[in-house]
């Protein structure tokens, strides 16, 4: 390897790590003059220029009197903003590791400075090393795309799903309207509808829930429906409703809440609404999707208090 060639890379690897380049001390180090180091400099600038996915810029600080390398345009992920994006990812444990841990390492790579690559890694390595897949098993980010793409279009879809109850699968032709995340699964909300195909499902006025990892088989197909404005599907505003991802009618439920952290109900029930509030606790209504609640409002024993809207028996 030649003087220069060796001399650019050291000047490179450096840069990298966060390191000022200022130009007399670089051409006392390697023994040149510094308008030699100036070429060498030129070349680090001109590689950066040239490659578009990095993202980044050899720029000269005034302040640091030298050359340093930035972020060119781009905002990035801090240290921290990336650790805690990390974490929540593997702590949804929503992915298999074949496709969580790609997700997890691009991350790293694209976010995070050289410099502190190795630590921020370290500090999830654990984690990653622990991480427990999902019983399914099933790779499903790439079919992800497609139903996006088909909830974005309004398209049709035919799906053949797996039923928790059924070991048949069962078929079905969906207007596809949104897709969520609940509690180590995501979600394929759809529109059921009536078809010459299957008479006997009937179309119901409100979403139906499909677990993605449960739909076998699906096909897009080229016939587009139709959503009125006014009408249309809004995730956000549902997702205050379906806290529990179980299909039904909206219902309106109110409560009694003996515990200690009201914070912990509002957050669970978005919708939620304090009607009264006394010595013996809070007194909450709150509007929800299907009849997934009941299963929540009869695992809380002794701390709530179903008063009115509620299928405890």
């Amino acid at each position: 390897m030649g003087k220069k060639v060796g001399r650019i890379i050291s000047l490179y690897n450096r840069v990298l790590d966060g390191e000022v380049l200022v130009k007399a001390d670089e051409a006392a180090r390697y023994g040149v003059n510094e308008k030699s180091i100036q070429r060498d400099i030129n070349d680090i600038r001109a590689y950066f220029s040239n490659d578009p996915e990095s993202n980044r810029e050899l720029v000269y600080d005034r302040r640091k009197k030298g050359y340093v390398l930035v972020q060119n345009g781009k905002k990035t992920l801090t240290n921290s903003e990336i650790l805690t994006v990390c974490k929540i990812l593997l702590e949804s444990r929503s992915l298999t590791k074949a496709e969580m841990y790609p997700i997890i390492d691009k991350l790293l790579q694209c976010c995070v400075p050289y410099k502190n690559y190795r630590q921020v890694s370290e500090l999830i390595g654990n984690e990653k090393f622990h991480y427990l897949e999902p019983h399914h098993g099933k790779k499903f980010v790439d079919d992800m795309w497609d139903i996006s793409s088909a909830v974005y279009e309004h398209r049709l879809m035919r799906i053949r799903y797996q039923k928790l109850k059924e070991p048949d699968k069962v078929m079905r032709l969906v207007q596809p309207v949104g897709i969520m995340f609940s509690e180590y699964y995501f979600y394929l909300c759809a529109f059921i509808c009536a078809s010459e195909e299957m008479p006997d499902v009937p179309k119901r006025p409100f979403p139906t829930i499909y677990r993605i990892d449960r739909i076998a088989e699906y096909e897009i197909l080229p016939e587009h429906f139709h959503v009125p404005y006014a009408d249309r599907f809004q995730e956000g505003e549902f997702r205050k409703r379906i806290q529990f991802m179980f299909g039904g009618e909206l219902r309106t439920i109110k409560f009694k809440y003996k515990g200690l952290s009201i914070e912990s109900i509002l957050d669970r029930f978005p919708t939620a609404e304090i009607i009264e509030h006394d010595d013996s606790g809070w007194t909450i209504k709150a509007e929800v999707y299907g009849d997934g609640v009941d299963i929540w409002l009869r695992g809380q024993g002794d701390v709530i208090e179903v008063i009115e809207g509620g299928k405890r028996t």
